[in-house]
């Protein structure tokens, strides 16, 4: 019995130190908990950024604003993104990539005070106009990344003083990062616990140091101006399986010509656009596990060594725009390809081999334009379903195509206006966005596919030239396809767009209408008033000019207008009509009006308002809003997250005063607008990358 009493005693005793160990572990310190508070109210939170978003490995990732958890009530060990400690309860961990922030990120941050911080991620954030700050002194960091969060000017040495680090991404926008003389040389040299490298679209300018860390597994350096020799030491980390140099044409490479160090690990060699003369040594060949290999635009010449075609695991091979010289047949032996990209060689051969070859089983594309390779191009099979093909859809009943997808296709060429794409009489869809139909007119059989309901045409050109655009007058019958919902030509400024002067065949029926970058030259017609369904019209950037025409005030639908860069007048509180409106865009034109106007709440639903650079007058409208959290408000821009601004029905205002004159004249520069309606702050997603947004998802899609 004294031994069963002894045995519920210890067992009680350890249930308590349990308990305890467990309670203590998840107690965050109030002086963290207060120091996340006031990070997190230093960023606003966009909702109206893209919800889902491409990591660096082009993963469709989902972002939704972690910070929305984090209040002064709940342990802070308990949210979102924030990880502590388990003995001490200190912070760690901070996670907050895809988290939909933007703003502004203070020097003096109170992040900085978070001393046993040992992960930091704030990548794919919208922290425009920010620089890194030199008070960045978190000695216990491991793991550092900025990528892609929109940080610019000088690099400070400091990160260089971050000696524990292992991971450092500090992926910019093209050159808007920067090192100092000598900085670049400095962080290789002191960080060499480092395994993942990626300073890509960092301003280097420079040569590339001898000293690297030889845990390095991951080196990113794409277009970072780096110019000299590559030192052969980098071919020589035996634990390298990443190497990305490209687009940096002043770097100049020599290849081992024996073993690498790196043979047994290297799993992905991009050197596009490198300076690298001469012939392909066979060393490569020792490079078993290589997968992607991109060589493109490097001035190499002659065959392919033999002992190359040993590299059985390459999935990626691009050797594009180069000299190289040799048969077609040989690369059969790469099993394993999905992408075979050889344009602009010499390689020779018969064409109809290729097409009889059946070791490419996992090919999804190939590039074989501009070389020596001989005989007709064999004619399709016949017999193969086309409703199983990418791109293609049909319906179900009856077999017949009713959707055709091609944007981001890399096709080129003239599109003939006897194309047979228009005896595919039951289109209801059609997406030929994001191609390269250079010199071509858009056929006036486009206003023959009846059934259409979406048409996509746009941005229809790679380089943006005026020669290689879509270019003529836009065929009237587009206009006047009465099933027609959705229209997209933006991104043609080529293509001359004259509207119908009386009602539209698709007036009932429309609903969207993006023309952005066209040539519209004029006034907006008063046929637009007859669009009665229409909820997104863009318009911007198309040279209209003159007043809105009153028919226009009657589209009570529209939810999202652009009109901005044009030369549009007329007064701003003519808008107040538009009581669904979400997004409207009048920047750059010459509407009047007094802002005081705007403070009055006429747009219910409104979430982004940008009427800058025009003639408006006046003081802007302010109001006080803060948060409940007990938290000290800093001086930076006023936000408002759900739980905060659920029972306020004011509106703030954040804007930028651009004076001319006496400053009687105000240009109201980005406001946002936030109602109980829309409890969450938007923003401004700029149209080219919401464009690109959609293109890449597109291009997901397809590829599942």
């Amino acid at each position: 019995m004294g031994n069963g009493n002894l045995a519920l005693f210890l067992l009680y005793a350890f249930l308590c130190q349990l308990a305890i160990s467990s309670s203590l572990s998840h107690l965050c310190p109030k002086d963290q908990s207060h120091v996340l508070l006031q990070f997190k109210h230093m960023l606003t939170i966009s909702p109206n950024a893209p919800g889902y978003r491409f990591d660096i490995t082009d993963h469709l990732i989902q972002s939704y604003p972690k910070t929305l958890s984090w209040n002064k009530s709940t342990d802070c060990c308990s949210w979102d993104g924030v990880h502590c400690d388990e003995m001490t309860g200190q912070v760690i961990e901070l996670n907050l990539p895809f988290s939909k922030l933007q703003g502004k990120f203070h020097s003096n941050s109170s992040l900085f005070q978070l001393s046993n911080l040992k992960r930091l991620d704030l990548s794919y954030n919208n922290i425009s106009g920010s620089y890194i700050s030199p008070k960045c002194e978190l000695s216990s960091l491991i793991h550092l990344d900025l990528l892609d969060s929109s940080f610019t000017g000088l690099i400070p040495d400091e990160i260089s003083r971050l000696s524990k680090l292992q991971v450092l991404r500090i992926h910019s926008d093209p050159y808007g990062l920067r090192f100092g003389p000598h900085n670049f040389t400095l962080l290789l040299k002191n960080l060499t616990q480092l395994r993942v490298l990626d300073l890509s679209y960092v301003s280097i300018s420079s040569t590339i140091p001898l000293n690297f860390s030889s845990y390095l597994t991951t080196l990113q350096l794409w277009n970072t101006q780096l110019y000299g020799i590559l030192p052969g030491r980098v071919f020589h980390l035996s634990n390298l399986e990443s190497l990305y140099l490209e687009d940096n044409p002043q770097l100049t490479v020599k290849f081992p010509t024996t073993k690498w160090n790196s043979s047994a690990s290297l799993m992905e060699l991009d050197l596009y656009r490198v300076n690298f003369i001469g012939k392909i040594p066979e060393s490569f060949s020792h490079l078993t596990s290589l997968r992607r290999l991109t060589i493109t635009s490097c001035n190499l010449s002659g065959s392919i060594p033999k002992p190359l075609w040993n590299l059985t695991n390459i999935e990626t091979l691009d050797l594009c725009y180069n000299h190289l010289e040799g048969p077609i047949s040989d690369f059969f032996r790469f099993g394993k390809l999905w992408w075979l990209s050889l344009g602009k060689n010499n390689f020779d051969g018969w064409l109809e081999v290729l097409f009889f070859n059946k070791s490419w089983t996992q090919l999804k594309r190939l590039d074989f334009s501009s070389n020596s390779l001989t005989g007709p191009i064999p004619s399709n099979n016949k017999s193969a379903d086309c409703c199983s093909w990418d791109g293609v859809k049909c319906d179900e009943m009856t077999g017949q195509v009713i959707q055709l997808d091609l944007s981001h296709s890399q096709l080129r060429g003239e599109f003939h206006s006897n194309s047979s794409l228009f005896k595919l009489s039951n289109l209801t869809r059609l997406d030929l966005s994001e191609n390269d139909f250079f010199g071509s007119l858009i056929s006036p059989k486009f206003g023959e596919l009846s059934s259409l309901t979406h048409l996509d045409l746009s941005y229809s050109s790679f380089t943006g030239l005026s020669d290689t655009q879509i270019y003529g007058i836009l065929p009237k019958g587009v206009f006047h396809l009465s099933n027609l919902e959705s229209l997209d030509l933006s991104g043609n400024p080529q293509l001359t767009v004259r509207f119908p002067t009386t009602k539209w065949n698709s007036s009932a029926s429309l609903m969207k209408l993006y023309l952005s970058g066209v040539n519209a030259t004029g006034r907006i017609p008063e046929s637009f008033g007859h669009l009665t369904l229409l909820r997104r019209l863009r318009i911007a950037s198309c040279n209209l000019s003159g007043s809105i025409p009153k028919p226009l005030w009657n589209l009570t639908n529209i939810e999202v207008l652009d009109l901005g860069y044009n030369h549009l007048e007329g007064p701003i509180s003519d808008f107040f009509r538009f009581r669904k409106i979400r997004s409207l865009s009048l920047r750059n034109n010459n509407f009047n009006g007094q802002l005081e106007f705007l403070s009055f709440n006429r747009w219910t639903q409104l979430g982004l308002l940008d009427c800058s650079v025009n003639s408006l007058t006046g003081p802007i409208p302010s109001n006080d809003c803060g948060g409940d959290d007990g938290v000290a408000q800093t001086t930076n821009p006023v936000e408002l997250d759900e739980e905060e601004g659920r029972d306020s029905s004011m509106i703030s205002w954040q804007a930028v005063l651009m004076g001319y004159g006496c400053g009687l004249v105000i240009g109201l520069s980005i406001i946002y607008i936030m109602l109980t309606q829309y409890p969450a702050w938007f923003s401004r997603m700029d149209v080219e990358l919401e464009h690109k947004i959609l293109t890449r998802m597109k291009k997901q899609k397809k590829r599942q």
